[in-house]
């Protein structure tokens, strides 16, 4: 028997990668994210190939999973997609602690983040608007 097949969360038109548990915070990733938001796939991988900031290869490889899930399963045209959406959730924080003068101690909190990519077709006539 077994259950019902849920129904997709995105259109048919989309698809996603989710990369998570990133040992950065979600601040930092955001920026990153930010970077690529609503730009053209291949805009979008030059973006965070010259990109300096650390995690930019790990948004990078997301990207190209989400580009790959797209022409894979979903079977879309490649050169027409746009990330749609790129966002960033918080995950677990690590606490740590680091001794300082006088017999104390100072909490260091080591945050991770979780990243999520939907890339969407676009036909040509909204690529001009």
């Amino acid at each position: 028997m077994g259950k019902a097949k849920t129904e997709r969360r995105l259109k048919d038109n989309e698809a996603q990668a989710v990369a998570r548990t990133l040992r950065v915070s979600p601040q930092k990733l955001n920026l990153v994210a930010g970077l690529i938001r609503g730009k053209k796939v291949g805009k979008a991988l030059a973006e965070l190939e010259f990109s300096r900031k650390r995690i930019a290869s790990t948004v990078k490889k997301t990207l190209e999973s989400a580009i790959a899930n797209a022409e894979n399963n979903h079977d879309l045209d490649v050169d027409s997609l746009v990330v749609a959406e790129a966002y960033v959730g918080k995950s677990i924080v690590m606490k740590r602690f680091h001794a300082r003068g006088r017999g104390r101690s100072s909490r260091i909190e080591k945050p991770f983040s979780h990243l999520t990519i939907v890339v969407r077709e676009v036909e040509a006539k909204e690529e001009a608007a």
